[in-house]
């Protein structure tokens, strides 16, 4: 069995708004008379996007297409590669796209069939990340590389003062990092964040070993023997692949909680944040580029991170409208309402906080006074 080294929260404290903002959400729903789960706009996305990534797959894989075009289909296969992960798998693996939990688990697969781990993700985005949002040394999200320094209470390494150059190229590797390295050392390490002598499912062990091979064989091994192609070919087509995903997936994320005006608390002697989880979740998450709808298609509504927090179960689609009881309700209580208006603002604040951090004479616990 494993054992976790937990952070509590104060959660006799600032109930207010919890109570509040639940009720409300929930009052939207049933006033309305609509499911929190996926409707028919998220359907339709879900059927093109997995069209956008295995239909571009079908016709590399028809053989009658130039080097250029089976190039430019597998940029398109990254872009669809990183929609299906915000839109389809997130949702699924949240338990949120459909209150059959066979429908989650069968989308939640599209993740496994995209060379991830579902049950590896579970652990360290669902429970570990959603409970432990920003706080170094639980966080597995703020653990990109020992090159990146994401928590101001981590160590300072020399290095560190260039990353705000180095993040992108390492956001761009983060599928590369995932299909060869990540899942297989979740399995096999002790400690997941606060998770100790963790051991993994028999069952896990073998869908880990099944999809990677299904993976391998569909984005290798039949590539190299139905297309006349050489190895270089295939290296540069899944190069282009990952990083298009990987530069998406990475910056989206980051947008969601590494910018100017989030917080990251530390726990008291006792080990306690002191103020209610809900709370910890507001001043800790930030939302951008609410009014892109373009965006906010693709990303599957993870520009809306805060009402992803707090409401995790519920699909996607439905945080742009239940943004609006969120925010009202946080300036009724006197709680911070992080965004940015615009996308790229939300980048140029994240590249502004990765140099505040790698600067070794930066202090956090100042500039929050």
């Amino acid at each position: 069995m494993s054992n976790v080294e937990k952070v509590t929260f104060n959660n006799s404290t600032s109930r207010a708004f919890s109570k509040t903002v639940k009720k409300r959400v929930n009052e939207y729903f049933e006033e309305n008379n609509l499911s929190k789960h996926a409707n028919l706009q998220m359907v339709v996305k879900t059927i093109v996007l997995l069209t956008l990534y295995f239909g571009s797959y079908a016709l590399i894989m028809s053989g009658q297409l130039s080097l250029g075009a089976m190039w430019g289909l597998t940029f398109l296969m990254g872009v669809g590669m990183a929609g299906i992960g915000f839109s389809v798998s997130h949702d699924a693996l949240h338990g949120a796209y459909s209150s059959n939990k066979y429908i989650n688990r069968a989308l939640g697969f599209t993740f496994d069939l995209l060379g991830a781990n579902g049950y590896i993700w579970k652990i360290t985005h669902n429970i570990i990340h959603h409970t432990y949002t920003n706080i170094h040394g639980h966080d597995e999200d703020l653990e990109v590389a020992e090159f990146i320094r994401l928590s101001p209470h981590s160590e300072f390494k020399t290095i560190h003062r260039i990353q705000h150059i180095l993040a992108f190229f390492a956001y761009s590797l983060a599928t590369f990092f995932w299909v060869f390295i990540k899942d297989y050392k979740y399995f096999l390490q002790d400690d997941i964040g606060p998770y100790k002598n963790k051991t993994h499912p028999t069952s896990e062990w073998v869908i880990l070993f099944v999809t990677k091979a299904i993976y391998y064989t569909y984005m290798l091994a039949l590539p190299m023997l139905f297309l006349d192609i050489t190895w270089i070919h295939l290296l540069i087509g899944f190069t282009t692949l990952h990083i298009t995903a990987g530069l998406i997936l990475g910056i989206i994320f980051q947008l969601a909680h590494v910018v100017e005006g989030t917080d990251h608390p530390v726990p008291d002697e006792e080990n306690m944040i002191d103020e209610h989880w809900m709370i910890h979740e507001m001043v800790t998450t930030n939302n951008f580029g609410r009014d892109n709808k373009a965006l906010c298609w693709f990303v599957g509504g993870l520009n809306f991170q805060i009402e992803h927090h707090l409401f995790p179960r519920i699909c996607s689609v439905h945080y742009p409208a239940i943004s609006h009881i969120v925010e009202k309700t946080a300036k009724e209580h006197d709680i911070p309402y992080n965004h940015h208006d615009t996308f790229f603002g939300a980048v140029a604040s994240h590249y502004r906080t990765l140099k505040k951090f790698g600067d070794p004479d930066y202090s956090y616990s100042e500039a929050r006074a």
